[in-house]
């Protein structure tokens, strides 16, 4: 049964999927929305902020490239004051890199052009101010792409939230340690203090917390990704005008051109990542997952494991030899939601009822923010293709289950999934 449209409706997360599915509910004539989140949007430690993430169509499903042309055309119209088309460029130190060629099919199957680089070097041709090492490289590029200001973008789409008339409740009043239940049905969620939540509908877009308030088993876990920032002069940022957004699909290491304005320079690793292991309690039972910290900003310490700020810093030796050695003004770990083909989780909870599901963004998501809450709840209202709901079913944990691996959609690189020591995870 659909939802009605006067149920209360709580969603937990104040990041994209959360903010987007709220919105995309107002519109649809939903009257009690309310939204809860630790920290006020953009969260200082969610996975939706900093100053950059990328844009791009570049998809081997073509599911998901799809939905990324219908999202262009929010970046370039409501949404374009945040973003910035430098262009896209895959690199692989290997030749016929399986997710590039099926990515380029998907391209021009679809209508779109790039440009082929057999010799990477050949990008100087379209980016003369491109600085990087490109000897022995091969790729494509795309010349319709880029990246958006991720904190901008979610600091305009919970004004909207909030100008729609939706509340947004952070703080202690607005962090949820627990689902509250009443049988085998989800009525409202328990606060941190002792307060508690009551709603009709609750939908959980909790993002890498979510295993700390839902057993999904082996549906999502999280995993901790290294990102680096770099302050330039003006001079130096001017010298890297008109250069595009490059990622090196071997080593999983990306970066962007300078934010302007500020001049920082950010790198960042679309790899297998770190896991936090923690053991919680949920539902009664005592679970060992991964997950980052719960009751403190997991963006305040800027520890890097050395492992992880050396990758940062080679990828910074190949895409910016001149700064090689420049100090990092900022570091952490960006917490994924990996699933285990890199598809989302929308869904109706199956045995709980009033519970809705929308996370598993798997690093992945946010080039999505125009359309995404259009897709969450259209899964929400059962409308969805069932192609689709298929896709991005909540798949509960099966008893004696050994666990599966978080390959995502083989569009990751560098080193395998590490489990964080004790010392490291001291220092996060």
């Amino acid at each position: 049964m659909s939802p009605s449209k006067s149920d209360s409706i709580l969603i937990v997360g104040a990041g994209v999927f959360g903010l987007s599915t709220a919105l995309e509910l107002k519109k649809r004539g939903y009257s009690d929305i309310t939204v809860v989140d630790r920290y006020v949007p953009p969260a200082v430690d969610g996975s939706s902020v900093d100053i950059s993430r990328i844009i791009r169509s570049d998809y081997a499903d073509p599911i998901y490239s799809q939905m990324a042309r219908e999202a262009y055309q929010g970046w370039t119209t409501e949404y374009q004051d945040q973003y910035h088309q430098s262009g896209f460029v895959l690199l692989s130190e290997t030749p016929q890199n399986t997710y590039m060629e099926k990515s380029k099919a998907v391209i021009r199957a679809s209508g779109g052009k790039v440009d082929d680089l057999p010799d990477a070097t050949q990008l100087l041709n379209t980016y003369p101010n491109v600085q990087a090492n490109l000897s022995g490289l091969n790729g494509y590029h795309n010349p319709v792409g880029g990246w958006a200001d991720a904190g901008g973008s979610i600091q305009k789409l919970a004004s909207k939230c909030s100008v729609a008339g939706i509340s947004i409740i952070t703080g202690p009043q607005g962090t949820v340690v627990s689902l509250r239940r009443d049988g085998e049905r989800v009525v409202g969620v328990n606060l941190l203090g002792g307060r508690t939540l009551l709603a009709s509908q609750v939908i959980l877009s909790t993002g890498a917390w979510t295993s700390r308030l839902l057993n999904v088993g082996n549906s999502a876990s999280s995993s901790g990704q290294p990102v680096g920032f770099i302050q330039l002069t003006q001079a130096e940022a001017r010298s890297l005008d008109s250069t595009p957004v490059m990622i090196n699909m071997s080593t999983g290491v990306f970066c962007f051109p300078p934010t302007p304005g500020t001049n920082i320079l950010k790198l960042a690793r679309h790899g297998y990542g770190f896991a936090n292991e923690v053991t919680v309690d949920v539902d009664g039972a005592s679970r060992s997952i991964s997950s980052p910290k719960f009751d403190s900003n997991n963006a305040a310490s800027g520890y890097l494991p050395d492992d992880a700020d050396a990758s940062l810093r080679q990828g910074l030796r190949q895409f910016f030899p001149r700064l090689a050695d420049r100090p990092w003004i900022n570091r952490r770990l960006c917490w994924y939601t990996d699933t285990p083909n890199g598809d989302f989780i929308i869904d109706h909870h199956p045995t709980l009822k009033g519970l809705f599901v929308a996370t598993g963004g798997a690093g992945h998501a946010f080039k999505f923010l125009p359309v995404l809450g259009r897709y969450i709840v259209e899964c929400f209202e059962n409308t969805a293709p069932e192609a689709l709901r298929a896709k991005w079913r909540l798949n509960l944990p099966k008893d004696g289950s050994s666990g599966s691996a978080m390959a995502g959609d083989g569009s990751r690189g560098g080193p395998p999934l590490r489990k964080l020591t004790p010392l490291d995870q001291a220092k996060l």
